[in-house]
This record gives C-alpha cells, sequence and structure tokens, in this order.
C-alpha cells in the first residue's frame, strides 16, 4: 500500500530535485520575486566583489577583465522577463552558469570568499534601505502637505474630545498637528531602522569569513552600505534588521488608522466636519443622496493590511533557530515589501484627500458655540478674578451647567451673568467680581483658543511657530534623505564605470 502511494507520488512530483510541488511552492515564486527586485543589486554585488578581489590581488587583473566584460553582456532585461528553469535553483546559479559559458571557467572565481548567504542578505538589506528611502520620502511629501493645511485652519475652531466625549474647544489645526508631530515619530523610527538595515554583511561568506585577505571595507563602501555587520554569524543570522523596519511600519500604519478613524466618523452628516472631494467619494447604486466616504474606508482597511503583512514578518521570526534560515529569507521578505508598498500609497491617498476636501469651519464653530466645552475657562477664570480656589470655583461652574442641563439648556451661551453670581452666593457667599462683558468674553469658544499660547498649545500664534519648528524638522530630514540617496546612485555610478572600464580593456 505504501510502495503504491510512493509510486504515484514519484509519478506526479518526480524523482529529482525539485519536485513538482517545491517548484510551484517555493522556487517559482522566489524566482519571480528575485528577477523583480534582486536583478541590480546582484549585479552590483557581482561588479564589486570582482573589483575588490582585483584590488587585493586574489583575481589577477586579466582574469577581472575576463570576468568583467562577462558581467557587462549580461542582459538584464531578459532575466527580468525569463521563466524559470528548474535546471538552476534560483537566479543566483542561473547567473553564474551564464558567466561560466561566457567567459569560461575563471569565471568561478567569482565567487570566492563569498557564499550566497553574505550575498543574499546583502541583497535583501540593499533591497530594503531604497523601499524604506521610498517610505520615508513619502511620509515627508504627506508632513508638508498637512502643514500646508494646518496653515490653512489655525483659526478653525473645533470641540475635542476625550473618551469620546466632548471635552475642550481647541481648533483642526491642533489636532493635525499633533498627527504632523507623530508622523515625525514615525519617521525617526524608519530611520533608526535604516541605520540597522544599511550595513554590509559581505566577507561574513557562509558563516565564518573566509582565509583570502578579502577587504569587508571595500565591499560597504564600493556598495553604499554605511557600517560593516562586524561579527559573521551575525552577518547571516541577524534577522532584527528586518523586524525593527516591520515594526517601524507597523507603528506607522496603527498610527495613522487613529486618525483616519476619526476621519471616517467626522465625515458623517451628524459630525459633518468636512466634505470630501469628489474623487474620493462613491454614489450608492439605490439612494441617490449618498456620497460613500470610501477613500477613508478604503484606507482604514488596507492599513489594517499593513499591520497584518508585517505582523506575518514578525511572527515568521519567532522561535526560529539563530542562523542562516529560510525563515527568515525568500519567504518573508515579500511581506514587508508589501507593506511597505501599500503605505506609501496610503500617505499619498491620504494627502490628496486632505488636501482637497472642504472643511465646514461655521458648522464646527456653531457646534463649539451650542455646547458645554468652553467651561473649564470659565473656572479658570473665575479662580483669577475672585481669588478663590479651583475646587470652590469648579463647584459653581458645575452647578451653573447642572441648573442649565434642568432647564433644558444645551449651551454654554445660555448661562448669564446673574445665574453664576446666584451660584457664587451659594458657594462663596459673596458677589462675583467679574464684569459682566468680561464673564460673557470669557463663555466665547475663542477666546478659550486664542489665551492658551503655553508651549504646545492651540492658540493662533503657538500653532503658527509650532509648524515653523515642524518645517525645520522636514528641511532636515529631507537633507539626510537626499545624501542617502546620493550615496547609492554615486555608487552604482562607480560601479557601472568598472564595468564599462573592464569592457574597453
Amino acid at each position: 500500500m505504501i510502495r503504491s502511494f510512493k509510486d504515484r507520488i514519484n509519478e506526479v512530483e518526480g524523482e529529482e530535485f525539485p519536485s513538482k510541488t517545491y517548484r510551484k511552492m517555493v522556487l517559482q515564486p522566489a524566482y519571480d520575486e528575485a528577477k523583480k527586485y534582486f536583478l541590480h543589486s546582484m549585479i552590483q554585488i557581482h561588479t564589486a566583489h570582482l573589483k575588490m578581489l582585483e584590488e587585493q590581488g586574489i583575481v589577477s587583473q586579466e582574469d577581472a577583465v575576463t570576468i568583467g566584460k562577462a558581467i557587462q553582456t549580461l542582459d538584464v532585461a531578459y532575466y527580468s522577463t525569463d521563466h524559470y528553469n528548474p535546471l538552476f535553483e534560483d537566479l543566483f546559479f542561473r547567473i553564474e552558469h551564464d558567466l561560466i559559458e561566457d567567459a569560461g571557467e575563471i569565471a568561478g572565481n567569482l565567487h570566492i570568499a563569498r557564499s550566497r548567504n553574505d550575498m543574499g542578505i546583502a541583497i535583501y538589506r540593499m533591497t530594503l534601505r531604497k523601499k524604506l528611502l521610498e517610505l520615508m520620502s513619502e511620509m515627508l511629501a504627506l508632513k508638508d502637505a498637512l502643514i500646508a493645511f494646518c496653515e490653512e485652519h489655525v483659526d478653525t475652531v473645533m470641540i475635542g474630545y476625550t473618551h469620546t466625549q466632548q471635552a475642550q474647544p481647541t481648533t483642526l489645526a491642533h489636532y493635525l498637528k499633533a498627527v504632523i508631530d507623530q508622523l515625525g515619530r514615525d519617521f525617526k523610527r524608519v530611520q533608526s531602522a535604516f541605520g540597522t538595515v544599511n550595513r554590509s554583511s559581505m566577507g561574513a561568506a557562509a558563516l565564518t569569513t573566509t582565509g583570502f585577505a578579502i577587504s569587508r571595507e571595500r565591499m560597504r563602501d564600493l556598495l553604499a552600505f554605511d557600517d560593516i555587520i562586524e561579527n559573521s554569524w551575525d552577518a547571516v543570522a541577524g534577522a532584527d534588521y528586518i523586524t525593527e523596519s516591520a515594526s517601524a511600519v507597523q507603528l506607522s500604519a496603527l498610527n495613522l488608522g487613529r486618525t483616519v478613524q476619526d476621519f471616517l466618523t467626522w465625515a458623517t452628516q451628524e459630525f459633518n466636519v468636512f466634505t470630501l472631494a469628489d474623487p474620493y467619494v462613491q454614489i450608492s447604486s439605490i439612494m441617490p443622496q449618498k456620497r460613500n466616504p470610501v477613500s477613508i474606508e478604503h484606507m482604514r482597511s488596507l492599513l489594517s493590511a499593513v499591520v497584518g503583512d508585517t505582523n506575518t514578518v514578525l511572527t515568521m521570526v519567532h522561535n526560529t533557530p539563530f542562523g542562516d534560515i529560510v525563515d527568515t529569507e525568500d519567504d518573508m521578505q515579500p511581506f514587508l515589501w508589501k507593506a511597505i508598498d501599500r503605505l506609501i500609497g496610503i500617505y499619498q491617498l491620504f494627502g490628496s484627500v486632505v488636501l482637497t476636501m472642504k472643511v465646514n469651519k461655521k458648522k464646527l464653530l456653531e457646534r463649539a458655540e451650542s455646547s458645554f466645552a468652553n467651561v473649564t475657562e470659565l473656572a479658570d477664570t473665575l479662580v483669577r478674578s475672585e481669588q478663590i480656589t479651583f475646587r470652590q470655583s469648579h463647584l459653581i461652574v458645575s452647578n451653573c451647567v447642572k441648573a442649565l442641563v434642568v432647564a433644558g439648556e444645551e449651551s454654554l451661551m445660555s448661562l448669564t451673568w446673574k445665574l453664576a453670581n446666584d451660584q457664587a452666593q451659594l458657594v462663596l457667599n459673596k458677589d462675583l467680581l467679574i464684569t459682566e462683558e468680561d464673564f460673557y468674553k470669557t463663555l466665547r469658544p475663542q477666546h478659550f483658543v486664542a489665551i492658551r499660547t503655553i508651549y504646545g498649545g492651540p492658540s493662533a500664534e503657538t500653532m503658527k511657530a509650532s509648524l515653523e519648528q515642524s518645517k525645520e524638522f522636514t528641511k532636515e530630514a529631507m537633507h539626510w534623505l537626499n545624501e542617502k540617496e546620493r550615496r547609492i546612485i554615486d555608487a552604482e555610478i562607480q560601479l557601472a564605470t568598472f564595468k564599462t572600464d573592464w569592457g574597453k580593456t
């Protein structure tokens, strides 16, 4: 019975590596990802490694020229569209075979003092660093968009909420400045992850370095890495570069998701905070009045997908052996790339939605005026004007609000100086000293916002200064970003020059 099952399996799967199912489930998808993401990095590593071997005298100049010409003639366009060939385990062996076919057996020396292990990790890191730089670029673009939007709304008064209940008057700019600052922290976390990612594994070889007198420092510089992973075991086994990146991306998605949820609530007719531009809403197939905020809905859903993909990365690393192992390689890497690509698109969409929406400023102000959200300032004012404790003032104001509620009133604007004075007499046994003019001024939400000039507060002058600080952060961050991108480009240009020089020799 077992034998018949085995025969049937061999008939379908084959009796040599790779089996049909293994090829379909593992090798084919890995090859497709490699030709999409790894081709250029692999060729750059070939070029850099050959140049280093030549400079170290490990490979002669004549042999370097022969191998270099073969590298130069590799047809990237062909490999990027070619289908997986089961004769070769992966893209590395496919290209190595073609180099030997072109340059002869001497091309086999290109693999002196290296392994697919240190080379593969370097390729993963080179791929991820570019995606992180692209993500950070979009973070800064969104920050710029939100800063510009805030500058238009430093005086857009609205109610702020705590525990989902009306709390105090603030401004739309004050709310979104908190989002901007959070985005700045997200940027710093991704920036820190980039520092972990952009370190060279080359020279670690399979696990223990090599007996050849190579220069790991030269490989670091040629490939535009900022540093070297010192310990060779760590170089091929360490996966925290990708888990740190996944954690930073995940937290960024979680952070923006909270704001997107607010926006979805604010888009309802009941809240009516803003009106989305036509490109970002859908109509109903049956209800003519509907303007469904699907752009915001999709952002919320896709942010959850980002969290899910990054969580897959963290789960795949959990409890894996600390060594070179496939769990941290081809099967896992695409989940992070997909998460980053999604988050980049969400940042672009969110910025577009915000910059094109119409804020219902009048409605927001009316809502703030027709509420009890301003009572904190009345209590603070009475402390100053009456020279009483805050608890005494709190009791007076609280009693006023209770009296208004009993009378069926729903707004602090219904509060009179006389009612407040009556409550003060009950608590303090004396009349209020505050004038009626100052009393009624205190009830206005615009006044509440205007006097909150403390660092971090919502007043217009404070917000403008705060936004200028954010502009400086963005300016410095963009300078750092441009430097990293330029260094990678310069390294790629230098490597291309080496190939050209070999071709001319």
